[in-house]
């Protein structure tokens, strides 16, 4: 038979479940709850039932929930006696005073001040995620999950994140709780904040220098090396003169590119971080872009358009789309259902047909490397 002190160990142990801390805490119709306390053996009674009578009398005066009896005969008493056989809970209140942890007490109070305080949105990730809150200010995690609700995708337009005034937030609060802040962004908009990085999701200025993956498409031929990563500030002072320059949104891409165009260089990875467009070598060279064909692609060649306006898109079409259609998926989340300024008139097209389909996002790696080739080599040729 277990003591009220081992059971109070499991209800404890129950706490870090998260699957019960969400069943519990959001579900409905989990209660009430239970655990065996065991019944004593005729042995045990038998031979000691001092101990055995000081554990029954510890369930009786047990003030928490409820315990069941039965009415059992043993030999060694020579009449009947009242065994505690279960101990019920009704509520997270009592799941929490049954537990008897100072941990789990303080959790639980600094939850449900959470809770109570935020958009229900949030609220699964709260109870399955203690990290997002566990060893932060609880008022830092309610000011967060309002933040979170006035963030629009590019809503900085370009300005540092320290300088958004939102919320009543200070100047450090993106630097504090930039995990939460990104994990809650992922909620309301299907991860995109973590697939682009906060800033570029964001349109903010980058304080921190970005490194961009620059390839050599004619081998060694302008770079000392093949490849090589740069600094974007270090780009935007250089005065280096390739032939061309072809910006592709994802570094992943790399294998589907080309190698045999002398004077021309890729720069991969670029995201949002489109800025050094606007140094006076890349004005005089050819620029092409190539990025995902869904809502948020079109939205970054719109913005890189608007620091090389005469950059050419390419595989950005909705021929392409189609022809890729066995490999589009859901767009669970658009960029804006607003097509951005800079797109020409067939790429509003494109980006209104986007936002209308089932299935408007086509990402770069899936398109097959002979047509990017024929794409690629194309502009080179013509780009002479």
């Amino acid at each position: 038979m277990k003591k009220p002190a081992d059971l109070a160990l499991r209800w404890a142990q129950q706490w870090q479940n998260p699957d019960l801390r969400e069943a519990r805490l959001l579900g409905e119709s989990t209660w009430p709850a239970s655990l065996a306390i065991g019944r004593p053996t005729p042995t045990e009674v038998a031979s000691s039932w001092n101990e055995t009578a000081s554990i029954i009398r510890l369930w009786r005066e047990s003030p928490i929930g409820s315990v069941h009896w039965k009415s059992v005969v043993y030999r060694a008493t020579g009449t009947s006696i009242e065994i505690p056989l279960l101990w019920e809970i009704a509520s997270n209140d009592e799941w929490i005073v049954a537990a008897n942890d100072r941990t789990v007490r303080s959790e639980y109070n600094l939850l449900c001040r959470i809770l109570s305080n935020s958009n229900p949105l949030f609220h699964t990730a709260f109870v399955r995620e203690r990290s997002l809150w566990r060893n932060t200010d609880p008022d830092e995690v309610i000011r967060a999950s309002h933040l979170v609700l006035e963030l629009m995708p590019g809503c900085a337009l370009g300005k540092p994140l320290r300088s958004l005034s939102l919320s009543g937030i200070d100047s450090k609060f993106f630097e504090r709780n930039r995990t939460l802040i990104t994990r809650l962004l992922d909620i309301r908009f299907d991860g995109e904040a973590s697939h682009q990085g906060l800033e570029t999701f964001l349109n903010a200025w980058r304080e921190s220098d970005h490194w961009l993956l620059l390839v050599d498409l004619g081998g060694s031929d302008i770079l000392p090396f093949p490849q090589m990563r740069v600094r974007a500030s270090d780009l935007v002072a250089s005065n280096f003169k390739p032939r061309a320059v072809l910006i592709v949104e994802n570094e992943r891409c790399l294998h589907l590119l080309p190698q045999n165009l002398s004077g021309v260089i890729a720069v991969l990875g670029t995201g949002n971080n489109l800025a050094w467009l606007r140094s006076q070598w890349i004005q005089d060279i050819s620029v092409a872009y190539w990025g995902d064909l869904d809502t948020w692609g079109l939205t970054l060649l719109a913005r890189a358009r608007s620091y090389a306006p005469g950059l050419m898109p390419l595989l950005m079409t909705r021929e392409i789309f189609d022809h890729g259609s066995e490999s589009t998926v859901v767009e669970k989340i658009s960029a804006s259902v607003v097509p951005p300024a800079h797109l020409t008139a067939t790429e509003t097209l494109l980006y209104q047909h986007l936002l209308a389909s089932d299935r408007g996002r086509l990402e770069q790696e899936f398109l097959p490397a002979s047509l990017v080739h024929s794409v690629v080599n194309g502009w080179v040729l013509a780009s002479h």
